[in-house]
């Protein structure tokens, strides 16, 4: 009996082989198959909005902000994502990140917007950033959330605490403009502008966000698009973009849009939203150009050490309040959906006591509850007493642009609030 050759020896290695071949390619198939799968999502579903195109992107492209095929900040944003990535999928959320107890919600229905202000200036907030600002005759919704998960997917992302205090249908009649800061999707939902598809409201949105209200059913006569220091007319008001550090993107095709804040000059009274934003040298600018303001609405939550110039954090929201002459100071970008890993009470607990440094008024509705800002009369919180981090023990310090060698240096305090603080409504803490 002849022995086995060399070629015999080889034939179990070239059936191994020959397997892994059969795999790799089944692998590199089903892989593409996923790739176009999300291709096709991305197309058809309507969530992810529109893209510009046209009279559209040539506006955008002729934009002081716009260099090398896309929008950028004038400061830099940083981020240390090594860190945040292993923080996300290793990391522990504080174990208060989610309320465990219901939020006391004010439930407002149409009758009670049908009583004007009796000072001319209201603001109820609804929760995260989406407000309704009752100004000098005129009234505008500011970054309208409705969904229960601000997300392309009705199954997946963050969902919301409680209901929308007020439904739409008790705004359709009562809203002159609606306002959009950027489209992430926290702040521009596709179900509720869908909703308002019908109404006759103006929509005033940064620069590109207006191919998104297109796709959705807005009709371009209702859409204004602007360009930071750009504004818009809606009856009484003017409404001006102001510059923000942030970004923007739906994982949509095409050139993603702008971002701002927003300022809302009425005949007598002056409201500031910084949208989501971190510390910019433009804040002193906002106040010189278009302050002072009566109240400022600004990003103070969903903060983390990782990114801290995607979003102020409460110290330096106290710090851009005085920048741009802010009155009374109104938190938002909080107490809805979990998108950072602080307790949830910390964004106002940190604000309060940021401003008692500095003599700053904070005022703290309720969700859902109007109030007047000269007319509001000192309280207490409304959240309950948990443990929270001060700004000694997790530090949110914005680089100057970009880098993380330089930051920037605000005066915080890093105590305890104080025991009387601002606030709308009167009552114990629970």
């Amino acid at each position: 009996m002849k022995g086995a050759g060399p070629k015999d020896d080889l034939r179990p290695v070239r059936r191994r082989i020959a397997r892994w071949k059969v795999l790799l390619l089944i692998g590199v198939a089903v892989l593409l198959a996923l790739v176009a799968f999300g291709a096709y999502q991305l197309k058809m579903n309507p969530a992810f909005g529109g893209a510009p195109s046209g009279e559209r992107l040539a506006r955008m492209q002729q934009s002081p902000q716009w260099r090398d095929g896309r929008f950028e900040n004038p400061q830099p944003q940083w981020a240390d994502l090594r860190s945040a990535w292993m923080r996300f999928l290793f990391g522990r959320a504080s174990p208060h990140a989610e309320p465990d107890v219901p939020i006391p919600v004010v439930r407002t229905d149409a009758r009670s917007l049908e009583i004007p202000p009796a000072s001319g200036l209201r603001a109820t907030w609804l929760g995260h950033s989406s407000a309704l600002i009752e100004i000098d005759g005129g009234t505008v919704l500011i970054d309208p959330v409705w969904s229960e998960r601000p997300s392309p997917l009705s199954w997946a992302g963050p969902k919301r605490w409680y209901a929308p205090p007020v439904g739409l249908d008790a705004l359709r009649d009562k809203v002159d403009a609606v306002v959009i800061s950027h489209d992430h999707y926290d702040h521009l939902d596709y179900a509720t502008i869908r909703t308002m598809a019908t109404w006759r409201t103006l929509f005033v949105v940064p620069l590109g966000v207006g191919a998104h209200l297109l796709r959705w059913g807005i009709p371009e006569a209702r859409i204004r698009e602007l360009d930071w220091w750009e504004s818009a007319r809606v009856g009484g008001l003017e409404l001006v973009a102001t510059p923000a550090r942030h970004s923007s993107g739906r994982f949509s095709f095409g050139p993603r849009p702008l971002w701002a804040g927003f300022a809302v000059i009425g005949a007598r009274h002056r409201v500031w939203y910084s949208g989501d934003s971190g510390f910019h040298a433009t804040l002193t600018d906002i106040g010189e150009r278009l302050g002072p303001f009566d109240l400022t609405l600004i990003d103070v939550g969903q903060y983390d050490a990782d990114w801290p110039d995607a979003h102020l954090g409460p110290e330096l929201a106290v710090q851009a309040h005085r920048r741009v002459r802010g009155e009374a100071m109104l938190p938002v970008h909080w107490a809805l959906i979990k998108q950072a890993n602080h307790a949830w009470t910390e964004p106002g607990e940190r604000v309060l006591a940021a401003a008692r440094c500095h003599a700053v008024t904070v005022l703290t509705p309720r969700p859902g509850e109007g109030i007047e800002p000269t007319r509001a009369t000192p309280g207490r919180p409304w959240w309950p007493a948990l443990p929270w981090n001060n700004a000694d023990e997790a530090p949110i310090r914005a680089t100057e642009a970009g880098s993380p060698s330089h930051r920037v240096h605000g005066d915080t305090c890093s105590g305890p609030p104080a025991a009387q603080t601002i606030a709308p409504h009167a009552g114990d803490r629970p």
